[in-house]
């Protein structure tokens, strides 16, 4: 998601309070039994924490070891600070997750891996790994931004495009059976032993309205790679969350909170201007209270 900061500061803080005891009795997580390993296949390098952050640390305490898969550079049709800067700031939110104590924030152990002749940027930190493919951000509607030729995932699945380049040349993908190729061989090299569960934005525009588009396409290609490999899926309700009833208790907000205020820390540091609270502060409030999710069906 292009947003920046959430509830980092105090004061924004004081709205947890409010959740009553009614809605913390009303919580339930719909996770299976402790997968092998669960893959988070994102858009942007903020949307985990926003939208299932609290589902990602439940699954970090009991030792399950998570991927992270960031299908564009979330550069908003900015310069390569910015996108960089987002990367960091996504890698502040795992070490978090993860465990990973302060002193190695600036040991991320990242390099460059190959996967089906396509570079791309690997990070590993404690028990999860990160991979950036560092596409052009398609905007919320999915039209592009002219500095990387008006390139979207959505353009690709709909074939009005027949290739899309990473904004920093990095890679070329070839029609999106490439990139769902690409993205089958990285979870089946980083999944080990047992089953695989995959973590995205659901698809559907019914039950997720209104949700940018880069948001769905990473649901959308989730849903295809499902075609082919059968494996278990939950899908999360992206911009519509805000609207929907309360249904996270204190701590589960707490923890989206910590991990969203990390990712935006490290944006803040570098330029004052990115940061998400201040530019909307109602909906990411909103959206720390809530996580909504569905078991994809067999």
């Amino acid at each position: 998601m292009n947003g920046r900061q959430c509830l980092a500061l105090s004061a924004p803080l004081l709205f947890l309070a409010v959740v009553s005891a009614a809605q913390e009795a009303s919580v339930r997580y719909i996770s299976n039994l402790p997968p092998r390993r669960n893959f988070f296949v994102v858009a942007h390098q903020d949307d985990w924490q926003l939208f299932m952050g609290d589902v990602v640390a439940k699954e970090m305490s009991s030792g399950t070891p998570a991927t992270f898969v960031y299908l564009t550079a979330g550069d908003d049709g900015r310069d390569s600070v910015y996108w960089q800067t987002r990367e960091k700031a996504a890698l502040q939110s795992t070490r978090l997750v993860a465990g990973a104590a302060k002193a190695d924030s600036g040991l991320f152990g990242c390099s460059m891996t190959e996967v089906l002749g396509h570079a791309i940027r690997k990070c590993v930190i404690a028990k999860t790994e990160s991979y950036f493919l560092r596409l052009p951000d398609g905007k919320r509607n999915g039209a592009g931004f002219a500095d990387h030729d008006y390139q979207s995932l959505r353009k690709l699945r709909g074939k009005t495009i027949t290739s899309i380049t990473a904004v920093d040349g990095s890679a070329t993908y070839h029609g999106w059976e490439d990139l769902m190729s690409t993205v089958s061989t990285l979870i089946k090299s980083s999944s080990g032993e047992g089953d695989i569960v995959i973590h995205a934005n659901d698809p559907s525009v019914t039950v997720n309205p209104h949700d940018h588009f880069d948001h769905r396409m990473a649901g959308l290609l989730v849903a295809d790679l499902r075609k082919k490999e059968k494996w278990k899926a939950q899908y999360y309700v992206g911009y519509a969350l805000a609207t929907r009833a309360v249904n996270r208790s204190n701590d589960q907000a707490r923890q989206k909170t910590a991990l969203f205020g990390a990712y935006d820390r490290e944006m803040l540091a570098v330029d004052k201007a990115w940061g998400a609270y201040k530019e909307h502060p109602a909906f990411y409030a909103e959206c720390m209270l809530r996580t909504y999710a569905r078991r994809a069906r067999k």
